[in-house]
C-alpha cells in the first residue's frame, strides 16, 4: 500500500474520448491511503474487492466503493464505469464505520526518526608519520581534519533525518488530501440525495398549499351555498311531493356528515404536514450544518507549511556541502604538511589558525543551525501527525454524519410519498365539491334548453333554405326543356320525341323536418337569469378567477368571440355555416320564419351555449388553484421569446439601415471619383490637343523665345510641373477607381437605397454630354494666335492655352518685348545658344507628349473600365433591392413563425406539466415498489406487495395516464402471483415437514417389519423342515405297517425326497434337542437295507388304513413326556 497520491478528477464529459487504462487507484476514506492495481476494464469489481480485502482486513460486505454519485456493483465490470482512467478516482468507505456505535479510529503510530549520531573519534595516536612528529601544528592539523569529519557525519546523520521526516509530513499531507477529496465525494453523493428530497417536498408542498386553499375556500362557503341551494326553486314543472328548491336534490343530512368528516380530516392532515415541515426544516438544518463541518479540514495551512519548510532541507543541504568542502580543506592541508609541499608564505601555524577559524564557524553556526532546522521539522511532523488524527475524527464523524442523514431523507421520502397518497384520496372532498356545483349544473341545464329550442328554429330555416334552393334549380330544369323542346320540336315529330323520353319533367321536391326535442321545457334565454339566476353559483377567490380567465378562456374558443365557439359547436353537430345560411336570405323567402328571426334565433342559441360553457369551467376548476408559478413561468418565457423577436427584428433593421447608408456613401463617393475622373480626362485632353497644335507654331515659337531664355524657362518649368502633376492625379484616380470596382465584385447586395443609382444614370449621361459638347469646341474657344513682326523681321505667335489645373501661363510677347528694349545686344550673342537649348527641349517636349498620349488612352480605357463598373452597380442595385423585399418578407415570416413557436411552446409547456407530473407519479410508484423489493424475507415482499397493490388500486384515478394504470395492473398481478406462490410455498413446506414425520414413522416401521419377518421367514423354514421331517417319519411309518396296497405308486417319489432333501430334514429334525426323544428304536434297529426292504415290500396289512388316520391325526412335535401314536405303532 502507498502513501496517498494527488490524483485529481477530471471532466466526465470527456469520458467516452478518453481511452481506458491499466492502472486503477483505490483510496481509503478512513485512514487516506491509496491502493494501487494492475488491472484493466474487463476485470471485475468483485475481484478488486477481494484485493482489498486481503490488503485493508475489510470485508467485501462492508466495501462501499463510490466513483462520483456512482457506487460500484462487484457483478459488474470496471470498463461499465468506465475504469480504470487516470482521471476518475475511486474511494472505499468501510460500512462498519458508519454506524452510530462504531469506535473511533486510533491515533496515528509514526515513529519519529531521530538522528543516529556517531560516537565522538578516539584521539589521535603518534603511530601516524604525521602524529609522530615534532611539531604540533602537523599534530593540530591532523586532529582538524578528525574533529571535521566527524562534524561531517553528525551533520549528515541529523540531515538524513530531517529528510525522512519532511517526506513523512509530505505523505501525511497526501493522505490527508486524500480523505478531503473523500469528503467532497461523499458531501457530493449526499447533495444529491438531499436535492432530491427538495425538489419532492417542494412539489408536495406546491400541491398541498394548493389543495389546502382550495378545501379552506370549498369548507368555508359549504353554508352559504347550502343557503342559495335552498333559496332556487325550481321550475314549476320540475317540482314535485319533497322537490320545491335545489337543495331537495341532495341528501342534507349526508353532507353535513360529509363536510364534518372533510372538516376533521382536513385538520388532522394540516397538522400532519406542519409536522413534516418541521422535520424537513430540521432535517436542512442538520445537512447545512454537516456541509460546513465537511468544509473545515486544515490541509491548506498543513500544505502551506510544508512549502515554507522547503527551504529548511536546501539550508541544510548547504550546510553538507560547506562541511564536505571544509574536510576537503583540512585533508588536503595534512596532505601537503605531511608531503612538506607548503609554499614559503604558508607555514603549518598559519594553516593552523586558518582551520581553527573554520572550526569555530563549526562549532558555533554550522552544526547549531543543522540541529535547528531538524527541529523545526520534528515540530511541522508533530503538528502534521496532529492534523492527521483530526482529519480522521472529522471524516469518522462526518461519514457518520452522512449515513444518518441519508437515512433521515429516506424516510423522509418515504413519508412524502405517504402523505402524496393521501392528498390523492380526496373522495370526499369531490362529492363534497357537488354542493356548489349543483347550481352550476342548473344553470346548464336551463340554458341548453333555450338553446336547443332555438336549434329548432335554424334547423327548419336551413332546411326551408334547402328547400328553396331545389325548387329554384327544378324550375331551371323546366324552363331548360321547355327551351329545348321549343327549338327542336320543327325538326323532329312530338311522337318521336316521346318515344326518346324527351317528354319527362323533373319532380318536386319535399323538404320535411320531423318534430324533435318536443318534451322540452317552455324556456327562453330571458328566462334563464329567472330560473337560474347568477346569485346561484358560488364565489371564488380572486386570485384564481383571474387564473381561470386567463388560460381557460383562451383555451376554450369563446374568448373575445362566442361566435366562433357556438358555430364551431353547432357546426360539429350539424355541420351549418351561419353566415352562408343568412347570406341567402338576401334573394330567398324562407316560408314560416324570417331573416331577423333566424338571426335572433342564432343570437340566443350562441348566448345560451356560452352561458352552459361557463358553467362548465366554473363547475369543474372552482375551487381548483391553478399553479401560479407555472402560469407567470409561462407568462414570463412568452414574453422573453417576445422581446427576444423584437430585439432581433429591430438589430436586423438596424444592420439593413446600416447597410444602405454605407452603401449610400459609396455611391456618393462614386459619384465624386466620377466627377473628379471626367475632369481629370477633359484637362488631360485638352493639353494634348493643345500640345499637338503647338506643333504648327513651332517655327515662329522658336523665334520668340530665342529673346527671352528665362521666361522661356520658367514657362516650360511650368508645363513641365502642371504635366507632371496631371500624370500623378491621374495614376491615383486609376488605383483609386480600381477599389470600387473590387468592392463591388465583393459583392454589395444589401443595398436598399436606388437613389443612388437614379442619380449615377443622371450624372453619367449629363457627363457625356457636357464632355462631347466640350470636346468638339475646344477648338475654337482655346486657340488665340496673336502675330506681330520685330524688327528682325520675324513673326512672333503666342499660343494661350487653357488648363484645368489653375496654372496661369504668363504671355511671352509681352515679356520678349520689354525684354528685347533692354538686352537686345545680349539676346544676339546668346541667339545661337539659345536655339540649340530650344531643340534639345523640343525634342523632351515630344517625348512628354508621347507619353501624355499614352496615359490618355490608357485614361480611356479605365473610363470604359468604370462604366462597365457603373453598369454592374446598377444590377447591384437592383438586386438590392429585391432582397430588401425579400427580407422584409422573411420578417414578416418570423414574425408568424415567432407566434406560431410562442403557441407551440405554450402547449408543450402543459405537456411537459403532464409528462412531469406522470413522471413523479411513475418515480413514487418504483420507490414504493423498491421498498417492497427491499424488504426482509419472502413473506414481507409478498405482504408488502400485496399492501401496495390494495393501496394502488384504491388511488386509482379516471384522469390517470395509460402508462400509470398499466403499471398498477401490472403490480396488482405480480402481488397476485406472488401471494400464490408465497401461499403455496408455504403448503408445500408444511406438507413436506408432515411427510418427513411421516417417512420417519414408516422407515422405522419398516425396519421393525424387516426384523419381524426375517425372523418369521427362519421360523417359517425351521418349521418347514420340521413338519417335512415329521411327515416322512410317518409316511415311512405308514409304508412299513402297511400292505403296500398304495405305496407301489410313490416308491420312486419317496427313493427320491429321502435321497436329496428328506434325509437332510431328517437329520436337522432329528438334531434337534426336542426331537431327539422320539422313540425309534424299530429305526434304529433297522439297517439301510431292511429300511428299503420294508419300504419296498408288498405286505399289507388290514388296519393301514385306521393306522394312517390315526397318524396323520397325531403328527405333531411330541414332548419328552408323552409319546403320539405313531411312537405306540
Amino acid at each position: 500500500m502507498s502513501s496517498g497520491s494527488a490524483v485529481t478528477g477530471g471532466g466526465a464529459e470527456e469520458a467516452a474520448a478518453v481511452p481506458l487504462g491499466q492502472k486503477l487507484m483505490v483510496h481509503v476514506a478512513e485512514n487516506g491511503h491509496t491502493l494501487e492495481f494492475q488491472c484493466g476494464g474487463d476485470t471485475l469489481v468483485e475481484a478488486i474487492q477481494h484485493s482489498i480485502h486481503h490488503l485493508c482486513v475489510i470485508p467485501p460486505s462492508d466495501q462501499l466503493l463510490l466513483c462520483g454519485n456512482t457506487s460500484l456493483d462487484g457483478a459488474n465490470a470496471l470498463a461499465y464505469y468506465k475504469l480504470p482512467r487516470d482521471d476518475r478516482e475511486v474511494f472505499l468507505y468501510n460500512k462498519a464505520r458508519l454506524l452510530a456505535d462504531s469506535r473511533p479510529p486510533a491515533p496515528e503510530s509514526i515513529y519519529i526518526p531521530e538522528p543516529n549520531i556517531p560516537p565522538p573519534p578516539p584521539r589521535p595516536q603518534d603511530s601516524s608519520p604525521v602524529g609522530a612528529s615534532a611539531d604540533p601544528a602537523l599534530k593540530a592539523l591532523v586532529s582538524y581534519e578528525t574533529r571535521f569529519r566527524y562534524h561531517f557525519q553528525v551533520a549528515n546523520a541529523v540531515y538524513q533525518s530531517s529528510l525522512a521526516k519532511f517526506e513523512l509530513c509530505r505523505r501525511l499531507l497526501r493522505e490527508g488530501q486524500v480523505q478531503e477529496r473523500a469528503l467532497d465525494t461523499a458531501r457530493s453523493n449526499l447533495e444529491h440525495t438531499f436535492r432530491k428530497l427538495s425538489q419532492r417536498y417542494s412539489e408536495f408542498l406546491r400541491c398541498f398549499t394548493q389543495q389546502h386553499r382550495s378545501h379552506v375556500e370549498m369548507l368555508a362557503n359549504f353554508e352559504r351555498d347550502v343557503q342559495k341551494l335552498r333559496a332556487v326553486r325550481l321550475h314549476p314543472a320540475l317540482q314535485s311531493e319533497g322537490r320545491h328548491c335545489l337543495m331537495d336534490l341532495l341528501k342534507e343530512n349526508d353532507l353535513r356528515k360529509l363536510a364534518d368528516g372533510c372538516l376533521s380530516s382536513h385538520k388532522k392532515f394540516e397538522v400532519k404536514v406542519s409536522q413534516l415541515k418541521a422535520n424537513f426544516l430540521e432535517l436542512k438544518k442538520r445537512v447545512e450544518g454537516l456541509f460546513n463541518a465537511m468544509n473545515s479540514g486544515g490541509c491548506k495551512d498543513v500544505e502551506k507549511l510544508i512549502k515554507e519548510h522547503q527551504g529548511v532541507i536546501g539550508d541544510q543541504k548547504i550546510i553538507m556541502q560547506a562541511l564536505s568542502k571544509d574536510v576537503d580543506t583540512s585533508k588536503k592541508l595534512v596532505d601537503d604538511c605531511s608531503s612538506c609541499q607548503l609554499s614559503a608564505s604558508l607555514r603549518p601555524h598559519d594553516a593552523v589558525s586558518a582551520v581553527g577559524r573554520i572550526y569555530e564557524i563549526h562549532e558555533n553556526d554550522n552544526l547549531p543551525s543543522i540541529q535547528n532546522f531538524d527541529h523545526s521539522l520534528t515540530k511541522l511532523l508533530e503538528k502534521c501527525k496532529d492534523k492527521k488524527n483530526e482529519m480522521n475524527t472529522l471524516v469518522h464523524v462526518c461519514m457518520q454524519r452522512v449515513k444518518s442523514s441519508q437515512i433521515s431523507i429516506k424516510g423522509m421520502m418515504s413519508e412524502l410519498i405517504a402523505f402524496q397518497e393521501v392528498m390523492g384520496h380526496q373522495e370526499d372532498f369531490d362529492n363534497l365539491k357537488i354542493v356548489s356545483g349543483l347550481g352550476y349544473a342548473y344553470r346548464a341545464c336551463v340554458a341548453e334548453v333555450a338553446r336547443r329550442k332555438s336549434y329548432f328554429k335554424l334547423y327548419t330555416g336551413f332546411a326551408g333554405k334547402h328547400a328553396e334552393k331545389l325548387a329554384i334549380e327544378c324550375q331551371n330544369e323546366k324552363t331548360r326543356r321547355e327551351d329545348f323542346h321549343r327549338t327542336w320540336s320543327r325538326y323532329i315529330p312530338d311522337g318521336v320525341m316521346c318515344s326518346m323520353g324527351l317528354f319527362d319533367s323533373p319532380s318536386q321536391c319535399d323538404v320535411k323536418v320531423a318534430p324533435f326535442d318536443c318534451d322540452l321545457l317552455p324556456i327562453d334565454v330571458d328566462d334563464v337569469e329567472k330560473l337560474a339566476p347568477q346569485s346561484i353559483l358560488g364565489s371564488f377567490l380572486k386570485s384564481e378567477r383571474s387564473q381561470i380567465a386567463k388560460p381557460l378562456l383562451s383555451n376554450s374558443s369563446i374568448s373575445g368571440n362566442l361566435n366562433k365557439s357556438e358555430q364551431n359547436s353547432l357546426s360539429a353537430d350539424d355541420k351549418m355555416d351561419f353566415q352562408d345560411f343568412l347570406g341567402g336570405y338576401d334573394t330567398i323567402d324562407i316560408a314560416g320564419t324570417s331573416k331577423l328571426e333566424v338571426e335572433n334565433a342564432r343570437l340566443k342559441a350562441e348566448l345560451a351555449s356560452a352561458i352552459a360553457v361557463l358553467c362548465n369551467i366554473s363547475a369543474e376548476y372552482g375551487y381548483e388553484s391553478i399553479d401560479e408559478g407555472q402560469i407567470d413561468a409561462a407568462l414570463k418565457k412568452a414574453r422573453e421569446k417576445t422581446a427576444e423577436a423584437l430585439a432581433a427584428k429591430d438589430e436586423f433593421a438596424y444592420q439593413l439601415q446600416s447597410l444602405l447608408t454605407a452603401k449610400q456613401e459609396k455611391c456618393l463617393a462614386y459619384e465624386k471619383r466620377i466627377q473628379d475622373l471626367e475632369e481629370r480626362l477633359a484637362n488631360q485632353y485638352i493639353k494634348g490637343h493643345m500640345v499637338s497644335g503647338s506643333k504648327d507654331t513651332s517655327g515662329s515659337l522658336l523665334s520668340a523665345f530665342k529673346s527671352n531664355d528665362c521666361n522661356l524657362d520658367v514657362s516650360g518649368g511650368r508645363q513641365t510641373q502642371i504635366r507632371d502633376e496631371s500624370s500623378v492625379a491621374m495614376d491615383e484616380a486609376s488605383s483609386t477607381s480600381e477599389q470600387p470596382s473590387k468592392q463591388a465584385e465583393g459583392g454589395d447586395e444589401n443595398m436598399t437605397d436606388i437613389s443612388g443609382a437614379l442619380n449615377l444614370q443622371l450624372l453619367d449621361s449629363a457627363a457625356c454630354t457636357n464632355l462631347d459638347a466640350f470636346m468638339t469646341e475646344l477648338p475654337r474657344d482655346n486657340e488665340h494666335k496673336i502675330v506681330n513682326i520685330d524688327k528682325e523681321g520675324h513673326m512672333l505667335t503666342q499660343l494661350t492655352m487653357a488648363d484645368t489645373s489653375d496654372v496661369r501661363i504668363e504671355d511671352p510677347l509681352s515679356i520678349l518685348n520689354s525684354r528685347t528694349n533692354e538686352h537686345h545686344t545680349l539676346e544676339l550673342r546668346n541667339k545661337e545658344l539659345l536655339v540649340s537649348e530650344l531643340q534639345s527641349t523640343l525634342d523632351q517636349k515630344s517625348k512628354q507628349l508621347g507619353e501624355t498620349e499614352i496615359k490618355l488612352s490608357a485614361m480611356m480605357d479605365e473610363v470604359n473600365s468604370l462604366m462597365k463598373e457603373l453598369e454592374q452597380i446598377r444590377g447591384l442595385l437592383d438586386e438590392s433591392q429585391m432582397n430588401c423585399a425579400h427580407l422584409e418578407n422573411c420578417l414578416h415570416e418570423a414574425r408568424e413563425e415567432a407566434r406560431t413557436n410562442k403557441c407551440s411552446s405554450d402547449r408543450r409547456a402543459v405537456e411537459y406539466d403532464a409528462l412531469r407530473s406522470s413522471a413523479l407519479r411513475i418515480h413514487g410508484l418504483f420507490e414504493r415498489l423498491n421498498n417492497c423489493v427491499t424488504a426482509p424475507g419472502m413473506t414481507g415482499f409478498a405482504e408488502s406487495l400485496r399492501s401496495l397493490a390494495l393501496s394502488l388500486a384504491s388511488s386509482v384515478k379516471k384522469d390517470e395516464a395509460d402508462t400509470t394504470v398499466q403499471f398498477q395492473q401490472c403490480i396488482k398481478i405480480l402481488a397476485d402471483k406472488v401471494y400464490l406462490l408465497t401461499r403455496q410455498s408455504a403448503e408445500l413446506l408444511e406438507r413436506y415437514s408432515a411427510m418427513q414425520a411421516v417417512h420417519g414413522d414408516i422407515t422405522k416401521e419398516l425396519d421393525l417389519k424387516k426384523v419381524l419377518i426375517k425372523n418369521l421367514y427362519n421360523k417359517l423354514q425351521q418349521e418347514k423342515q420340521v413338519c417335512l421331517g415329521v411327515l416322512l417319519l410317518q409316511f415311512l411309518h405308514l409304508a412299513m405297517n402297511s400292505h403296500g396296497s398304495w405305496i407301489e405308486p410313490f416308491t420312486f417319489l419317496l427313493i427320491v425326497l429321502t435321497s436329496k432333501f428328506a434325509m437332510v430334514s431328517l437329520g436337522n429334525y432329528f438334531n434337534r434337542p426336542a426331537r431327539r426323544r422320539y422313540h425309534l428304536v424299530g429305526l434304529k434297529s433297522m439297517s439301510l437295507l431292511s429300511f428299503f426292504e420294508t419300504l419296498l415290500g408288498t405286505t399289507r396289512r388290514s388296519t393301514g388304513t385306521t393306522q394312517t388316520t390315526f397318524c396323520l391325526r397325531n403328527l405333531s412335535p411330541c414332548s419328552p413326556s408323552t409319546t403320539c401314536g405313531t411312537q405306540r405303532t
